[in-house]
């Protein structure tokens, strides 16, 4: 069967990267005339001639997310389970040449950290890790879902690349979502940033969210890290990416987040700046292509940016997050994987939402819900 890596193969990074940048005034506006676009028009709204437009983007954009979103927010707590990892990544707190203290956490320390979490309303948490396959591997991760989905509604993971039987057994297990990041879509300077350990392997982790929809995954997150090479060229790649695995694993709903490089141990400067009128362009151009996208927007960014973006592309909010194992209160001095720029707390964040004319939405979705689907009383 076809993966992603056969459409892939037929777009060169030059090419796309100089059509981007060939982009007219009148392209984009044809665009935004358009009721349905396509992965060409999201090329056109990604271009920097449609800075131009970015107050109309951003009009459609708020129309657009609350046509299919409502006036709502997903509420959402990220939960570091370990920092071991046996990759060598540039950018990487968790790097493994990082001379750093290694932590999984054990039964009694994950209870103590989703005591935490609860007591501050969550009922959505998202697990990570880092990519150790001999610790921390899919029995490590169906211990630790075991231990957890009694306390929360919604279990989503983001963790190494695994094999299809493997998201079976999550699946299975009650997990919702799987994230999966490429990082970069450059071919050809992807082995610089990841020198050593599986992660590497480029077309591995390029066919991940093929695994991901084979078995049957509720929800699909993809992204690119930021930072590492051109935003805009990276972004299509995305986008095709998306738009594939839409058309071909189309009962599985999908979301998109916008990890920008932050400050962590180790790691190498941006190779690209990326300012907020960058992303503000990108989050619009992701909405106006595709509605019913979903888009996440985490600590990594700053108080001001999460407050003004909030009306016109989020569905998706993180708040209070702690990105090293234990964080909440097992470890709070552990090493963290990144920096997070919005310190505050679940509840203000809340109260912020509802401030904008939001509501804050800390439970969305309920496996029992789906047992009963299945499995209609008649």
């Amino acid at each position: 069967m076809n993966t992603f890596n056969e459409i892939f193969k037929k777009y060169d990074w030059d090419s796309i990267q100089k059509k981007i940048y060939s982009v007219t005034a009148k392209e984009v506006e044809q665009s935004l005339s358009k009721n349905k676009c396509t992965v060409d028009d999201f090329l056109n709204f990604i271009s920097p001639i449609a800075q131009n437009y970015l107050e109309v983007m951003a009009q459609k954009s708020h129309v657009l997310t609350k046509q299919r979103f409502g006036k709502t927010i997903q509420m959402y707590a990220p939960m570091y389970l370990s920092n071991e990892c046996q990759n060598i990544c540039t950018y990487c707190g968790f790097s493994l040449d990082n001379k750093i203290k290694r932590k999984t956490l054990n039964d009694s320390e994950i209870k103590e950290e989703v005591s935490v979490l609860k007591e501050a309303g969550f009922d959505h948490i998202l697990l990570v890790t880092g990519e150790a396959n001999y610790t921390v591997n899919i029995h490590y991760f169906l211990n630790a879902i075991q231990q957890i989905q009694k306390h929360f509604a919604n279990i989503s993971v983001e963790v190494q690349p695994l094999d299809e039987e493997e998201y079976l057994a999550l699946h299975e297990a009650g997990v919702h979502t799987v994230l999966v990041y490429q990082e970069t879509y450059h071919k050809e300077v992807y082995k610089k940033y990841h020198p050593k350990g599986k992660k590497s392997n480029f077309e591995y982790r390029l066919e991940t969210p093929d695994r991901i929809g084979k078995a049957g995954i509720h929800k699909i997150g993809l992204g690119v890290l930021l930072g590492l090479e051109n935003w805009r060229t990276d972004s299509f790649f995305n986008a095709l990416h998306i738009d594939y695995l839409q058309k071909t694993y189309w009962q599985s709903k999908y979301s998109v987040s916008f990890p920008r490089l932050r400050p962590a141990e180790g790691i190498i400067e941006p190779n690209f700046i990326m300012d907020d009128k960058d992303l503000t362009q990108l989050i619009c151009a992701y909405r106006i292509w595709n509605p019913d996208l979903e888009i996440s927007i985490s600590t990594r960014e700053n108080e001001k940016f999460r407050d003004n973006i909030i009306p016109i592309g989020t569905t998706t909010m993180s708040a209070g997050s702690k990105t090293n194992p234990g964080g909440y209160s097992v470890d709070k001095q552990s090493l963290e994987q990144f920096e997070t720029s919005d310190d505050r707390s679940a509840v203000e964040i809340a109260t912020i939402i509802r401030e904008k004319g939001y509501e804050p939405v800390w439970k969305d979705w309920d496996k029992t819900f789906s047992n009963k689907v299945q499995n209609p009383k008649i």
